[in-house]
Protein backbone atom coordinates (compact mmCIF):
# COMPACT_ATOMS: atom_id res chain seq x y z
CA UNK A 1 0.00 0.00 0.00
CA UNK A 2 1.49 3.28 -0.47
CA UNK A 3 0.17 6.21 1.31
CA UNK A 4 1.24 9.95 0.24
CA UNK A 5 1.25 12.04 3.08
CA UNK A 6 1.13 15.89 2.45
CA UNK A 7 1.47 19.34 4.93
CA UNK A 8 -0.69 21.74 2.14
CA UNK A 9 -1.60 25.10 2.16
CA UNK A 10 0.28 26.43 4.83
CA UNK A 11 3.83 26.98 5.81
CA UNK A 12 6.54 24.58 5.49
CA UNK A 13 4.44 22.75 2.82
CA UNK A 14 5.72 18.90 2.55
CA UNK A 15 4.93 15.64 1.48
CA UNK A 16 6.05 12.11 2.07
CA UNK A 17 5.86 8.94 0.58
CA UNK A 18 5.15 5.06 2.86
CA UNK A 19 4.68 1.88 1.42
CA UNK A 20 3.38 -0.52 3.86
CA UNK A 21 4.17 2.01 6.46
CA UNK A 22 7.26 2.55 5.85
CA UNK A 23 8.85 6.10 4.68
CA UNK A 24 10.54 6.35 1.56
CA UNK A 25 10.80 9.75 0.96
CA UNK A 26 10.00 12.87 2.74
CA UNK A 27 10.68 16.30 1.36
CA UNK A 28 10.03 20.03 1.86
CA UNK A 29 8.82 22.24 -0.90
CA UNK A 30 11.35 25.01 -0.34
CA UNK A 31 14.02 23.02 -1.03
CA UNK A 32 13.15 22.59 -4.77
CA UNK A 33 10.86 25.71 -5.34
CA UNK A 34 14.05 27.36 -3.18
CA UNK A 35 11.60 29.99 -1.40
CA UNK A 36 11.76 29.58 2.72
CA UNK A 37 9.14 28.08 4.34
CA UNK A 38 6.85 27.72 1.18
CA UNK A 39 3.36 27.65 1.64
CA UNK A 40 0.66 26.21 -0.53
CA UNK A 41 0.44 22.91 -2.39
CA UNK A 42 3.87 20.95 -2.45
CA UNK A 43 3.57 19.37 -5.98
CA UNK A 44 7.13 19.83 -6.29
CA UNK A 45 7.98 17.71 -2.79
CA UNK A 46 4.46 14.97 -4.44
CA UNK A 47 6.29 14.31 -7.77
CA UNK A 48 9.98 14.05 -5.88
CA UNK A 49 8.29 11.63 -3.46
CA UNK A 50 6.45 9.76 -6.56
CA UNK A 51 9.38 9.16 -8.65
CA UNK A 52 11.55 8.13 -5.92
CA UNK A 53 8.69 5.34 -4.75
CA UNK A 54 9.03 4.92 -8.51
CA UNK A 55 4.82 5.05 -8.59
CA UNK A 56 2.81 7.85 -10.65
CA UNK A 57 -0.41 9.02 -8.42
CA UNK A 58 -2.69 7.00 -9.46
CA UNK A 59 -0.30 4.20 -8.09
CA UNK A 60 -1.39 5.99 -4.95
CA UNK A 61 -3.80 3.96 -2.28
CA UNK A 62 -4.45 6.83 0.47
CA UNK A 63 -3.85 10.45 0.50
CA UNK A 64 -3.29 12.09 3.88
CA UNK A 65 -3.27 15.78 4.33
CA UNK A 66 -2.56 17.17 8.46
CA UNK A 67 -5.63 19.53 8.63
CA UNK A 68 -9.13 18.53 9.38
CA UNK A 69 -11.59 21.81 8.11
CA UNK A 70 -14.43 20.00 9.95
CA UNK A 71 -11.90 19.81 13.66
CA UNK A 72 -13.56 22.48 16.13
CA UNK A 73 -16.09 23.54 13.58
CA UNK A 74 -18.39 24.47 16.56
CA UNK A 75 -15.65 26.55 18.45
CA UNK A 76 -14.95 28.34 15.05
CA UNK A 77 -18.38 29.40 14.27
CA UNK A 78 -18.97 30.93 18.53
CA UNK A 79 -15.79 32.27 18.47
CA UNK A 80 -16.34 34.38 15.04
CA UNK A 81 -19.82 35.06 16.49
CA UNK A 82 -18.44 36.31 19.70
CA UNK A 83 -15.51 38.39 18.53
CA UNK A 84 -17.03 40.11 15.81
CA UNK A 85 -13.95 38.71 13.94
CA UNK A 86 -12.88 41.04 10.91
CA UNK A 87 -15.02 39.36 7.23
CA UNK A 88 -10.89 39.23 5.83
CA UNK A 89 -10.07 37.08 8.08
CA UNK A 90 -13.02 34.83 7.86
CA UNK A 91 -13.28 34.89 4.59
CA UNK A 92 -9.69 33.60 4.31
CA UNK A 93 -9.93 30.84 6.72
CA UNK A 94 -13.25 29.63 4.30
CA UNK A 95 -10.97 29.71 0.76
CA UNK A 96 -8.21 28.04 2.29
CA UNK A 97 -10.74 25.13 3.39
CA UNK A 98 -12.30 25.18 -0.27
CA UNK A 99 -9.01 24.41 -1.49
CA UNK A 100 -7.81 21.57 1.01
CA UNK A 101 -11.23 19.88 0.23
CA UNK A 102 -10.11 19.92 -3.74
CA UNK A 103 -6.54 18.45 -2.74
CA UNK A 104 -6.93 15.44 -5.23
CA UNK A 105 -7.93 18.00 -8.25
CA UNK A 106 -5.18 20.28 -7.73
CA UNK A 107 -2.54 17.34 -7.47
CA UNK A 108 -3.87 15.61 -10.60
CA UNK A 109 -4.00 19.40 -12.65
CA UNK A 110 -0.29 20.38 -11.25
CA UNK A 111 1.43 16.82 -12.12
CA UNK A 112 -0.37 16.46 -15.40
CA UNK A 113 -2.58 13.30 -14.41
CA UNK A 114 -6.11 12.03 -15.59
CA UNK A 115 -8.44 13.06 -12.27
CA UNK A 116 -10.47 9.78 -13.25
CA UNK A 117 -7.01 7.54 -12.42
CA UNK A 118 -6.40 8.74 -8.94
CA UNK A 119 -8.28 6.06 -6.28
CA UNK A 120 -6.60 7.23 -3.49
CA UNK A 121 -9.48 8.22 -0.56
CA UNK A 122 -8.46 11.30 1.23
CA UNK A 123 -8.11 11.28 4.75
CA UNK A 124 -7.65 14.98 7.20
CA UNK A 125 -5.77 14.40 9.95
CA UNK A 126 -6.36 17.41 12.66
CA UNK A 127 -3.21 19.33 12.77
CA UNK A 128 -2.18 19.11 16.75
CA UNK A 129 -3.00 15.04 16.06
CA UNK A 130 -0.37 15.46 13.58
CA UNK A 131 2.38 16.87 15.13
CA UNK A 132 2.10 14.40 17.89
CA UNK A 133 1.87 11.52 15.60
CA UNK A 134 5.46 12.90 13.86
CA UNK A 135 7.02 12.44 17.33
CA UNK A 136 5.67 9.50 19.13
CA UNK A 137 5.45 6.86 15.98
CA UNK A 138 8.65 7.86 15.19
CA UNK A 139 10.36 7.50 19.01
CA UNK A 140 12.09 4.72 20.81
CA UNK A 141 9.05 4.95 23.22
CA UNK A 142 6.42 2.55 23.57
CA UNK A 143 4.67 4.75 26.17
CA UNK A 144 4.87 8.10 26.37
CA UNK A 145 3.04 11.62 26.97
CA UNK A 146 2.78 13.54 24.31
CA UNK A 147 2.90 17.74 23.61
CA UNK A 148 2.31 19.94 20.59
CA UNK A 149 2.77 23.63 20.86
CA UNK A 150 2.59 25.53 18.30
CA UNK A 151 1.23 28.97 16.86
CA UNK A 152 -2.42 27.81 15.56
CA UNK A 153 -3.93 25.33 13.03
CA UNK A 154 -7.63 23.69 13.02
CA UNK A 155 -8.30 25.99 16.12
CA UNK A 156 -5.80 24.58 18.31
CA UNK A 157 -2.79 25.96 19.81
CA UNK A 158 -1.56 23.25 22.14
CA UNK A 159 -2.63 19.54 22.28
CA UNK A 160 -1.63 16.95 25.31
CA UNK A 161 -2.31 13.52 25.04
CA UNK A 162 -0.92 9.93 25.75
CA UNK A 163 0.84 7.26 23.34
CA UNK A 164 0.70 3.72 23.81
CA UNK A 165 1.80 1.04 21.23
CA UNK A 166 -0.02 1.90 18.21
CA UNK A 167 -2.81 4.47 19.94
CA UNK A 168 -2.94 7.97 20.61
CA UNK A 169 -5.84 9.33 23.11
CA UNK A 170 -5.71 12.96 23.57
CA UNK A 171 -6.61 14.42 27.11
CA UNK A 172 -6.77 18.17 26.25
CA UNK A 173 -6.23 21.32 23.94
CA UNK A 174 -5.93 24.94 24.00
CA UNK A 175 -8.20 26.82 21.75
CA UNK A 176 -7.34 29.66 19.59
CA UNK A 177 -6.61 32.78 20.17
CA UNK A 178 -4.68 31.70 23.29
CA UNK A 179 -1.14 30.40 21.39
CA UNK A 180 2.30 30.45 23.08
CA UNK A 181 3.74 30.57 19.81
CA UNK A 182 1.56 33.56 19.17
CA UNK A 183 3.19 35.12 22.26
CA UNK A 184 6.85 34.34 21.22
CA UNK A 185 5.92 35.39 17.03
CA UNK A 186 4.22 38.46 18.60
CA UNK A 187 7.59 39.30 20.57
CA UNK A 188 9.71 38.74 17.97
CA UNK A 189 7.70 40.61 15.24
CA UNK A 190 8.01 43.84 18.05
CA UNK A 191 11.75 42.74 18.44
CA UNK A 192 12.74 43.64 14.45
CA UNK A 193 12.12 40.08 12.82
CA UNK A 194 9.52 40.23 10.63
CA UNK A 195 9.96 37.49 8.37
CA UNK A 196 7.99 34.08 9.07
CA UNK A 197 9.56 31.63 11.31
CA UNK A 198 12.12 34.43 12.48
CA UNK A 199 12.09 33.43 16.09
CA UNK A 200 14.71 31.61 16.43
CA UNK A 201 16.44 35.07 16.13
CA UNK A 202 15.02 35.80 19.67
CA UNK A 203 15.86 32.43 21.09
CA UNK A 204 19.59 33.42 19.99
CA UNK A 205 19.34 36.71 21.35
CA UNK A 206 17.94 36.21 24.40
CA UNK A 207 21.83 34.86 26.35
CA UNK A 208 23.11 38.76 25.69
CA UNK A 209 20.28 40.53 27.65
CA UNK A 210 19.29 40.36 31.31
CA UNK A 211 15.39 38.70 32.64
CA UNK A 212 14.85 42.54 33.59
CA UNK A 213 10.97 42.38 31.90
CA UNK A 214 10.02 39.29 33.15
CA UNK A 215 7.38 40.61 35.46
CA UNK A 216 5.68 42.75 32.37
CA UNK A 217 6.00 39.57 30.14
CA UNK A 218 4.91 37.75 32.77
CA UNK A 219 0.94 40.30 31.92
CA UNK A 220 1.14 39.37 28.53
CA UNK A 221 0.37 35.36 28.90
CA UNK A 222 -1.20 33.72 32.44
CA UNK A 223 -0.50 30.18 33.79
CA UNK A 224 -4.16 28.44 34.77
CA UNK A 225 -4.50 25.95 37.51
CA UNK A 226 -5.28 23.02 35.06
CA UNK A 227 -1.61 23.36 33.49
CA UNK A 228 -2.22 24.99 30.49
CA UNK A 229 -2.48 28.65 29.76
CA UNK A 230 -4.20 31.72 28.44
CA UNK A 231 -3.21 34.94 26.65
CA UNK A 232 -3.90 38.15 27.53
CA UNK A 233 -5.93 40.06 25.23
CA UNK A 234 -5.13 43.46 25.13
CA UNK A 235 -2.09 42.88 24.09
CA UNK A 236 -2.48 41.20 20.67
CA UNK A 237 -4.83 42.11 17.64
CA UNK A 238 -5.88 38.71 16.14
CA UNK A 239 -8.38 38.47 19.22
CA UNK A 240 -10.47 40.68 17.03
CA UNK A 241 -8.74 41.08 13.60
CA UNK A 242 -7.75 37.00 13.23
CA UNK A 243 -4.63 36.64 11.94
CA UNK A 244 -3.87 38.19 8.26
CA UNK A 245 -1.86 35.39 6.56
CA UNK A 246 -0.60 35.46 3.00
CA UNK A 247 1.81 33.76 0.83
CA UNK A 248 2.34 35.62 -2.07
CA UNK A 249 4.62 33.83 -3.96
CA UNK A 250 4.79 30.86 -1.97
CA UNK A 251 6.74 32.96 0.82
CA UNK A 252 4.30 32.81 3.89
CA UNK A 253 3.87 36.52 5.94
CA UNK A 254 2.18 36.97 8.83
CA UNK A 255 1.20 40.74 10.02
CA UNK A 256 2.18 42.30 13.33
CA UNK A 257 0.06 40.29 16.15
CA UNK A 258 1.06 42.69 18.93
CA UNK A 259 -1.86 45.47 19.93
CA UNK A 260 -1.15 49.09 20.49
CA UNK A 261 -1.55 48.10 24.38
CA UNK A 262 1.50 46.35 23.48
CA UNK A 263 3.35 48.90 22.62
CA UNK A 264 2.54 51.11 25.10
CA UNK A 265 3.59 49.04 27.60
CA UNK A 266 7.03 47.82 25.81
CA UNK A 267 7.51 50.94 23.81
CA UNK A 268 8.14 51.61 20.37
CA UNK A 269 8.52 48.87 18.25
CA UNK A 270 11.48 48.15 16.77
CA UNK A 271 12.68 48.29 13.12
CA UNK A 272 14.54 45.90 11.53
CA UNK A 273 17.30 48.58 9.88
CA UNK A 274 17.41 49.49 13.97
CA UNK A 275 20.11 48.80 16.29
CA UNK A 276 20.05 46.41 18.72
CA UNK A 277 20.18 48.02 22.39
CA UNK A 278 20.23 46.38 26.07
CA UNK A 279 16.29 47.23 26.02
CA UNK A 280 16.04 44.82 23.15
CA UNK A 281 18.22 42.52 24.32
CA UNK A 282 16.62 41.83 28.08
CA UNK A 283 13.44 41.69 26.55
CA UNK A 284 14.76 38.59 24.68
CA UNK A 285 16.28 37.17 27.56
CA UNK A 286 12.53 37.94 29.38
CA UNK A 287 10.60 36.51 26.43
CA UNK A 288 12.56 33.27 26.32
CA UNK A 289 12.59 32.61 30.22
CA UNK A 290 8.68 33.58 30.08
CA UNK A 291 8.66 31.02 27.34
CA UNK A 292 10.45 28.40 29.07
CA UNK A 293 8.42 28.92 32.14
CA UNK A 294 4.43 28.28 30.51
CA UNK A 295 6.58 25.16 28.71
CA UNK A 296 7.74 23.75 31.90
CA UNK A 297 3.92 24.27 33.68
CA UNK A 298 2.20 22.57 30.60
CA UNK A 299 4.63 19.83 30.84
CA UNK A 300 5.09 19.25 34.48
CA UNK A 301 1.03 18.84 35.04
CA UNK A 302 1.35 16.57 31.73
CA UNK A 303 3.90 13.97 33.70
CA UNK A 304 1.52 14.14 37.65
CA UNK A 305 -1.45 13.57 35.45
CA UNK A 306 0.03 10.61 33.27
CA UNK A 307 2.44 9.44 36.03
CA UNK A 308 4.99 8.57 32.89
CA UNK A 309 8.42 9.22 32.53
CA UNK A 310 9.18 9.78 28.31
CA UNK A 311 7.81 12.89 26.84
CA UNK A 312 7.51 13.15 23.12
CA UNK A 313 7.32 17.44 21.97
CA UNK A 314 6.09 18.25 18.72
CA UNK A 315 4.85 21.87 17.02
CA UNK A 316 6.57 25.21 16.01
CA UNK A 317 7.37 25.65 19.86
CA UNK A 318 9.42 22.56 19.69
CA UNK A 319 12.18 23.91 17.90
CA UNK A 320 13.38 25.87 20.47
CA UNK A 321 16.11 24.04 21.57
CA UNK A 322 17.01 25.60 24.60
CA UNK A 323 13.67 25.26 26.44
CA UNK A 324 14.08 21.37 25.07
CA UNK A 325 17.78 21.56 27.03
CA UNK A 326 15.86 22.15 30.02
CA UNK A 327 13.04 19.96 29.90
CA UNK A 328 14.46 16.64 31.75
CA UNK A 329 15.90 19.29 34.36
CA UNK A 330 12.87 21.60 35.30
CA UNK A 331 10.01 18.32 35.03
CA UNK A 332 9.56 14.98 36.21
CA UNK A 333 9.97 13.50 32.89
CA UNK A 334 13.61 11.66 32.00
CA UNK A 335 13.55 10.84 28.89
CA UNK A 336 12.56 13.57 25.86
CA UNK A 337 12.64 12.68 22.33
CA UNK A 338 11.72 15.82 19.59
CA UNK A 339 12.23 14.43 15.94
CA UNK A 340 13.98 16.07 12.94
CA UNK A 341 11.02 18.30 11.76
CA UNK A 342 9.10 19.09 14.63
CA UNK A 343 7.61 22.19 13.09
CA UNK A 344 4.83 22.27 10.48
CA UNK A 345 6.59 20.26 7.44
CA UNK A 346 6.83 17.51 9.81
CA UNK A 347 2.92 17.22 10.10
CA UNK A 348 2.79 15.29 6.77
CA UNK A 349 4.79 12.58 7.84
CA UNK A 350 2.73 12.43 11.34
CA UNK A 351 -0.62 12.67 8.93
CA UNK A 352 0.72 9.50 7.18
CA UNK A 353 1.45 7.80 10.35
CA UNK A 354 -1.52 8.95 12.14
CA UNK A 355 -3.81 6.85 9.80
CA UNK A 356 -1.75 4.01 9.36
CA UNK A 357 -1.57 3.04 13.15
CA UNK A 358 -4.40 5.11 14.64
CA UNK A 359 -6.93 4.59 11.87
CA UNK A 360 -5.58 1.07 10.54
CA UNK A 361 -4.25 -0.09 13.75
CA UNK A 362 -1.26 -1.26 12.06
CA UNK A 363 1.98 -2.21 14.35
CA UNK A 364 4.32 0.22 14.71
CA UNK A 365 8.35 -0.38 13.16
CA UNK A 366 11.47 -0.55 15.08
CA UNK A 367 12.72 2.11 15.98
CA UNK A 368 15.15 4.52 13.28
CA UNK A 369 16.61 7.86 13.23
CA UNK A 370 15.32 8.87 9.94
CA UNK A 371 16.59 12.40 9.18
CA UNK A 372 17.88 11.87 5.74
CA UNK A 373 15.00 11.36 3.53
CA UNK A 374 15.43 13.71 0.25
CA UNK A 375 17.56 13.95 -2.91
CA UNK A 376 20.54 11.94 -3.25
CA UNK A 377 23.02 11.63 -6.04
CA UNK A 378 25.92 9.35 -6.89
CA UNK A 379 29.61 10.23 -7.55
CA UNK A 380 29.21 9.70 -10.79
CA UNK A 381 26.07 11.80 -11.48
CA UNK A 382 28.04 14.55 -9.63
CA UNK A 383 31.45 13.63 -11.70
CA UNK A 384 29.10 14.13 -15.12
CA UNK A 385 27.76 17.59 -13.58
CA UNK A 386 30.62 19.13 -12.71
CA UNK A 387 32.45 18.13 -16.40
CA UNK A 388 29.13 19.45 -17.90
CA UNK A 389 30.28 22.77 -16.01
CA UNK A 390 33.64 22.53 -17.17
CA UNK A 391 34.55 22.70 -13.21
CA UNK A 392 38.00 21.50 -12.16
CA UNK A 393 37.87 18.82 -9.85
CA UNK A 394 39.42 15.68 -8.09
CA UNK A 395 37.85 12.20 -6.92
CA UNK A 396 39.19 10.71 -3.92
CA UNK A 397 39.21 7.33 -1.73
CA UNK A 398 37.54 8.18 1.41
CA UNK A 399 40.29 8.04 3.34
CA UNK A 400 42.14 10.74 1.35
CA UNK A 401 39.21 12.77 1.50
CA UNK A 402 38.88 12.64 4.96
CA UNK A 403 42.22 13.86 5.21
CA UNK A 404 42.13 16.90 2.64
CA UNK A 405 38.85 17.83 4.27
CA UNK A 406 40.75 18.13 7.88
CA UNK A 407 44.10 19.33 6.37
CA UNK A 408 41.60 22.28 5.12
CA UNK A 409 39.91 22.63 8.34
CA UNK A 410 43.23 22.82 10.35
CA UNK A 411 44.29 25.24 7.89
CA UNK A 412 41.19 27.81 8.65
CA UNK A 413 39.13 26.59 5.75
CA UNK A 414 35.33 26.75 5.50
CA UNK A 415 34.23 23.80 3.89
CA UNK A 416 30.72 22.75 1.79
CA UNK A 417 30.07 19.11 2.57
CA UNK A 418 27.47 17.56 0.57
CA UNK A 419 26.42 14.06 1.13
CA UNK A 420 24.14 11.49 0.69
CA UNK A 421 19.94 12.37 0.77
CA UNK A 422 19.24 15.61 2.26
CA UNK A 423 18.16 15.99 5.56
CA UNK A 424 14.29 16.42 6.12
CA UNK A 425 13.68 19.24 8.61
CA UNK A 426 15.36 22.56 9.68
CA UNK A 427 18.09 21.81 10.56
CA UNK A 428 22.02 20.26 8.38
CA UNK A 429 22.89 17.19 9.96
CA UNK A 430 25.87 16.58 8.13
CA UNK A 431 25.05 15.96 4.59
CA UNK A 432 23.86 19.05 3.59
CA UNK A 433 26.28 21.22 5.81
CA UNK A 434 29.42 23.99 5.97
CA UNK A 435 31.88 23.02 8.41
CA UNK A 436 34.82 24.51 9.94
CA UNK A 437 37.36 24.06 12.82
CA UNK A 438 35.43 24.87 16.38
CA UNK A 439 38.85 25.49 18.00
CA UNK A 440 39.23 28.83 16.20
CA UNK A 441 37.96 32.14 18.31
CA UNK A 442 37.68 33.55 14.42
CA UNK A 443 35.54 31.11 13.35
CA UNK A 444 32.23 32.77 13.53
CA UNK A 445 33.35 36.13 11.73
CA UNK A 446 34.92 34.02 8.94
CA UNK A 447 31.98 32.11 8.55
CA UNK A 448 29.85 35.08 8.45
CA UNK A 449 32.39 37.15 6.05
CA UNK A 450 32.59 34.49 3.76
CA UNK A 451 29.44 32.93 3.74
CA UNK A 452 26.65 33.24 5.76
CA UNK A 453 26.18 37.22 6.60
CA UNK A 454 23.70 36.90 8.95
CA UNK A 455 23.48 38.35 13.00
CA UNK A 456 26.34 37.95 14.53
CA UNK A 457 24.68 37.16 17.81
CA UNK A 458 23.50 34.14 15.99
CA UNK A 459 25.32 31.17 17.11
CA UNK A 460 26.86 28.00 15.76
CA UNK A 461 26.71 24.67 16.27
CA UNK A 462 28.24 21.63 17.64
CA UNK A 463 28.47 18.47 15.79
CA UNK A 464 30.00 15.73 18.13
CA UNK A 465 30.57 12.10 18.07
CA UNK A 466 28.17 10.72 20.54
CA UNK A 467 30.48 8.74 22.28
CA UNK A 468 32.45 12.19 23.69
CA UNK A 469 29.40 13.87 24.68
CA UNK A 470 29.43 13.36 28.40
CA UNK A 471 33.01 14.46 28.19
CA UNK A 472 32.52 18.14 26.49
CA UNK A 473 28.28 18.84 27.78
CA UNK A 474 27.17 18.91 30.96
CA UNK A 475 24.08 16.84 30.56
CA UNK A 476 24.49 13.62 28.40
CA UNK A 477 21.96 12.50 25.89
CA UNK A 478 21.43 11.46 22.50
CA UNK A 479 20.88 14.60 20.50
CA UNK A 480 20.97 13.28 16.69
CA UNK A 481 18.54 16.35 15.44
CA UNK A 482 20.42 18.94 17.19
CA UNK A 483 16.91 19.76 19.04
CA UNK A 484 18.35 20.45 22.21
CA UNK A 485 21.17 22.74 23.48
CA UNK A 486 23.19 21.97 26.87
CA UNK A 487 26.09 23.62 28.54
CA UNK A 488 29.71 22.97 27.93
CA UNK A 489 31.59 21.77 30.72
CA UNK A 490 33.19 24.97 31.50
CA UNK A 491 36.86 23.80 30.97
CA UNK A 492 36.17 22.42 27.42
CA UNK A 493 34.39 26.17 26.71
CA UNK A 494 38.20 27.40 26.09
CA UNK A 495 39.16 25.27 23.25
CA UNK A 496 35.75 25.40 21.18
CA UNK A 497 34.93 28.68 21.46
CA UNK A 498 33.75 29.18 18.03
CA UNK A 499 30.60 26.77 19.10
CA UNK A 500 30.16 28.14 22.80
CA UNK A 501 27.66 30.75 22.57
CA UNK A 502 28.14 33.69 25.39
CA UNK A 503 26.18 32.09 27.58
CA UNK A 504 28.47 28.34 27.71
CA UNK A 505 26.33 26.54 25.83
CA UNK A 506 26.19 24.67 22.77
CA UNK A 507 22.90 23.68 20.14
CA UNK A 508 24.60 19.87 19.91
CA UNK A 509 24.31 17.49 17.58
CA UNK A 510 25.23 13.67 18.30
CA UNK A 511 26.39 11.68 15.42
CA UNK A 512 26.59 7.91 15.78
CA UNK A 513 27.87 5.70 13.32
CA UNK A 514 25.19 4.17 11.75
CA UNK A 515 23.65 7.26 11.23
CA UNK A 516 25.85 8.63 9.57
CA UNK A 517 28.88 6.50 8.61
CA UNK A 518 30.67 9.28 6.59
CA UNK A 519 30.18 12.45 9.01
CA UNK A 520 31.05 10.47 11.67
CA UNK A 521 34.33 8.97 10.02
CA UNK A 522 35.30 12.76 9.22
CA UNK A 523 34.51 13.89 12.63
CA UNK A 524 36.73 10.86 13.97
CA UNK A 525 39.72 11.82 11.68
CA UNK A 526 39.67 15.66 12.79
CA UNK A 527 39.78 14.51 16.51
CA UNK A 528 42.49 11.90 15.77
CA UNK A 529 44.49 15.05 14.53
CA UNK A 530 43.33 17.65 17.31
CA UNK A 531 41.78 15.55 20.50
CA UNK A 532 39.21 17.40 19.31
CA UNK A 533 35.54 15.22 18.71
CA UNK A 534 33.66 18.12 17.01
CA UNK A 535 33.03 20.19 14.24
CA UNK A 536 31.23 23.75 13.93
CA UNK A 537 28.16 22.97 11.67
CA UNK A 538 26.01 25.12 9.97
CA UNK A 539 23.63 25.01 7.45
CA UNK A 540 24.86 24.46 3.38
CA UNK A 541 23.00 28.25 2.43
CA UNK A 542 23.59 31.34 1.88
CA UNK A 543 20.29 33.27 3.20
CA UNK A 544 17.85 30.79 0.91
CA UNK A 545 16.63 27.30 1.75
CA UNK A 546 19.46 24.97 3.07
CA UNK A 547 20.84 23.28 -0.69
CA UNK A 548 19.21 20.46 -1.91
CA UNK A 549 20.79 19.38 -5.64
CA UNK A 550 24.99 19.19 -6.75
CA UNK A 551 24.03 22.80 -8.89
CA UNK A 552 22.67 24.31 -5.87
CA UNK A 553 25.71 23.88 -4.02
CA UNK A 554 27.78 24.85 -6.30
CA UNK A 555 26.41 27.67 -7.17
CA UNK A 556 26.91 28.60 -3.42
CA UNK A 557 30.51 27.45 -3.16
CA UNK A 558 31.34 29.78 -6.30
CA UNK A 559 29.53 33.24 -5.18
CA UNK A 560 30.93 32.98 -1.97
CA UNK A 561 34.39 32.73 -0.60
CA UNK A 562 33.95 28.77 0.99
CA UNK A 563 37.41 27.56 0.36
CA UNK A 564 36.18 23.62 -0.37
CA UNK A 565 33.70 22.32 -1.99
CA UNK A 566 33.10 18.88 -1.49
CA UNK A 567 30.05 16.69 -3.66
CA UNK A 568 30.26 12.81 -2.50
CA UNK A 569 33.93 11.83 -3.23
CA UNK A 570 34.62 15.04 -5.85
CA UNK A 571 36.26 17.81 -4.65
CA UNK A 572 37.16 21.66 -5.77
CA UNK A 573 39.10 23.62 -4.16
CA UNK A 574 40.05 27.18 -4.25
Amino acid sequence: MYLLALNAYHGDASAAIFKDGLLLAATEEERIRRVKHWAGLPTEAVQFCLDEAGISLADVHAITVSRDPKAKFLEKVIYTVRSGTAFRAVRNRAANSIKINHIVADLAHALHADPGSVVAQVHFVEHHRAHVASAFFVSPFEEAALLSIDGFGDFSSTMRAVGRGNQIKVLDSVSYPHSLGVFYTAFTQYLGFPHYGDEYKVMGLAPYGKPSLVEAVRKVIHLKANGLFELNPRYFRHFREGVSMSWEGGAPHVEPMFSEAFVRTFGPARSKEEPLTDVHRDLATSVQRVCEEVIFHIANDLQKRTGLKNLCIAGGVAQNSVANGKIIQNTGFEHLFVPPAGHDAGTSIGSGLYHWHQNLGNPRSAFLHQAYTGAAYSNEEIASHLRDRNMDFEQLEDAVLYDRVTDCLLQGGVVGWFQGRAEFGPRALGNRSILADPRRADAKDLLNTKIKRRESFRPFAPSILREHAAAWFEQDDSVPFMEKVFPIRPDKRPLIPAVTHVDGTGRLQTVEQPDNPRYHALIHRFFEKTGVPILLNTSFNENEPIVNTPDQALECFLRTKMDMLVLGNCVIAR
